[in-house]
């Protein structure tokens, strides 16, 4: 058997430190990376654990208490309700277990610290919206890649938003829907007791409150479609696709929505039939949605904000005129000083041994990759 192919060193240029000697800064040999203490995965599960408790307890007194202590509950929607504080528990528990590695800890350091920077918006106090609104809302980094792939997550996107918008306070028994004759045409949507607005249920206003989520599942159906058929569809997505990391939540969404379109159908149109057996399968998926959230690839919805802190983090840096760090091989610039030096420590946080490489230009790693390949590898076949 052949030895595995060997990466050549990056040659330090004259006057940087030998790769491998000790750096200003750096643990020391034996010291945790990063100077953290380690962390054994029984104690992240203990902490993951308690994280999620309070996080479910806090939910349950604010459903308790935002319903009046249950005046305005719904015990029709009480899977629903049930199902949120599991949602509650997985994405503090998932959340405690992301950050307890180390290249996460220090993601969530410095995007949060970056996120919730006096100094950062009293510097720059358009930053933080304007990302907000492109990195979070918008997500124009994903229309670079394909304006195809950005309609349809926009779809997905602002659907699942306001569906959200509408089901977990509903659910909650935070507002309701109350009529004085008691079968309208007068409405009055009440948060927390409070009357917000009045409304006819037979003009425009009326039929976009009892229709929201009608909405919201028009524009999920052909979002979570297009995802879908790319998924059959494209070679690379087919290579690397996993059917429960991939497919289900597409399927999901989609049940979801089109049970929740016949409801309205059966409702208007079938007199109520059907509507029972459709009901429960539309429960039955929105409950199985909501667990599998923490669990599977909607969990990114949750880690996007800190990588909004982090794209901050960047954006700051360069405004305050920092150095500017160039490549060690062809001397273009690369990022400015402090993100290259969060790379670099997030690298011996991993303890990977090849910080050193965050000194370089992308186009520059994989000449030098290349170059390695040749030396050690088909030359060797001669």
């Amino acid at each position: 058997m052949t030895e595995p192919p060997q990466t050549a060193e990056p040659t330090p240029p004259p006057g940087d430190p030998t790769p491998g000697a000790p750096v200003p800064g750096d643990p020391a040999p034996g010291e945790p990376a990063g100077g953290l203490p380690p962390q054994t995965p029984a104690a992240v599960r203990r902490r993951a654990s308690l994280a999620g408790a309070v996080v479910s307890v806090l939910l349950i007194l604010a459903i308790v208490f935002g319903s009046r202590l249950l005046r305005d509950f719904d015990s029709a929607l009480l899977p629903y309700a049930v199902a949120t504080v599991f949602l509650a528990f997985g994405v503090a528990y998932r959340y405690t277990v992301w950050i307890s590695a180390p290249g996460a800890r220090r993601l969530f350091h410095k995007g949060w610290g970056s996120f919730f920077s006096v100094a950062n918006f009293r510097r720059a106090p358009t930053a933080l919206p304007k990302m907000i609104a492109t990195y979070l809302g918008f997500q124009k980094f994903l229309g670079a890649r394909s304006h195809a792939r950005w309609a349809a997550h926009q779809l997905i996107f602002w659907g699942c938003l306001l569906a959200a918008a509408i089901t977990f306070p509903l659910t909650w028994g935070w507002f309701t829907f109350t009529s004085a004759t008691g079968s309208g045409p007068g409405y009055e949507m009440r948060i927390w007791g409070f009357k917000v607005i009045g409304f006819d249920a037979l003009d425009i206003v009326g039929w976009l409150m009892f229709h929201g989520l009608d909405i919201a599942a028009v524009l999920v159906i052909p979002g979570a479609g297009y995802f879908l058929w790319r998924r059959m569809k494209d070679r690379g997505a087919v290579t690397g696709q996993r059917f429960a990391y991939d497919l289900v939540p597409l399927l999901a969404l989609i049940v979801i929505s089109v049970t929740g379109l016949l409801l309205t159908f059966s409702s208007i149109f079938l007199h109520g039939g059907g509507y029972e057996f459709l009901a429960i399968l539309h429960m039955v998926s929105v409950v199985f949605t909501l667990i599998y959230i923490p669990f599977g690839k909607f969990f990114h919805i949750v880690q996007r904000p800190a990588a909004v802190g982090m794209q901050l983090f960047k954006y700051t840096a360069r405004r305050k005129d920092e150095e500017v760090l160039a490549c060690r091989r062809c001397h273009e610039p690369i990022d400015t000083a402090p993100y290259v030096e969060n790379l670099k420590g997030t690298m011996r946080d991993l303890d990977l041994g090849f910080d050193d490489w965050a000194e370089y230009c992308p186009r520059c790693k994989r000449v030098l990759r290349g170059n390695a390949y040749l030396d050690h590898v088909k030359k060797g076949f001669k």
